[in-house]
């Protein structure tokens, strides 16, 4: 690949968001998503506004706290839910509610607002935790069995999965690489194009999340075990670990596995077992991992 596909998919997701022509408020930040979350900060030019110090300072505060839902809400519609659709995507198709994008948004843990050093301009700090969206977008209410095997062959019981994806891939049915993406809901398939993992497979009783994305350093770790001690509480010691071989998606999000490292999931019931319960991390580039805007 061809380097522009991926900067027009990465400026697709993180387009600025400042909507206001009279009264200068912006809203900066990123969607960070090895922490699943997005970090935003709105600013508010006291002046543009009329405000005057110390009297002004709380009617500054609700200005910001007004806008904040507004200027947030096309960041969250800009959210890749899957391959194919974006958060926007299922509110056009009224399978999500601009209500539920709000309810997310409000959810946001706030820092107080701040002044500047000049005073000229006052910020506030949200962080909004994208797990809550995924929990949001599951509809079902037990899991889906994944896919078996007739005559299942003898495996190991792993601990976890760990899919590694960080390299340029090539992607399936195109005659061009790429990066693979974040989503909310990645799909996992082997090399035959056989469904392994998806979203209806995990148990909403338990997890919200199908899986934890991680930068290539959390699995190079000068321990016995390589692993980051926060993602080893995830996959735990003895994890699977795959290689990813292509991605698929009309947004590149869904790494493509070898038939025989899938075999090792489906064959065992331990294994299948990782699936259900969201053990599962992606390892992705460092540069889709944060996505400015």
């Amino acid at each position: 690949m061809k380097r522009g596909m991926f900067w027009g998919v990465l400026f697709f997701l993180c387009a600025p968001i400042i909507v206001f022509s009279q009264t200068k408020i912006d809203i900066v930040g990123s969607i960070e998503w090895e922490q699943m979350e997005i970090k935003a900060s709105v600013m508010v030019n006291l002046a543009s506004v009329g405000i005057r110090l110390p009297a002004g300072r709380i009617h500054g505060e609700e200005i910001i706290s007004d806008e904040y839902p507004h200027l947030v809400r096309p960041l969250l519609l800009s959210i890749p839910v899957d391959s194919s659709s974006t958060l926007g995507d299922l509110l056009n198709r009224g399978e999500f509610t601009l209500l539920g994008t709000d309810r997310i948004s409000l959810s946001a843990q706030k820092v107080p607002p701040t002044l500047s050093i000049n005073l000229a301009v006052m910020s506030a700090h949200y962080t909004v935790n994208l797990n809550k969206l995924s929990a949001s977008l599951l509809q079902h209410s037990r899991p889906k069995d994944a896919m078996r095997v007739l005559i299942p062959a003898p495996v190991a019981s792993y601990t976890g999965i760990i899919i590694i994806a960080n390299d340029e891939m090539p992607i399936h049915g195109r005659n061009t690489s790429t990066y693979a993406m974040p989503c909310i809901f990645p799909k996992v398939w082997d090399t035959e194009m056989n469904l392994i993992y998806e979203r209806n497979m995990i148990d909403p009783d338990l997890v919200h999340t199908m899986v934890r994305y991680v930068s290539p350093n959390n699995i190079f770790q000068t321990n016995p075990s390589g692993l980051d001690e926060d993602l080893k509480k995830l996959v735990g010691d003895n994890p699977l670990r795959i290689i990813a071989r292509g991605v698929f998606g009309i947004r590149p999000t869904d790494p493509i596995i070898d038939r025989e490292d899938a075999l090792l999931i489906i064959s065992s019931e331990n294994n299948r077992r990782l699936l259900r319960e969201g053990k599962v991390a992606i390892v992705l580039n460092r540069e889709v991992l944060s996505t400015s805007f």
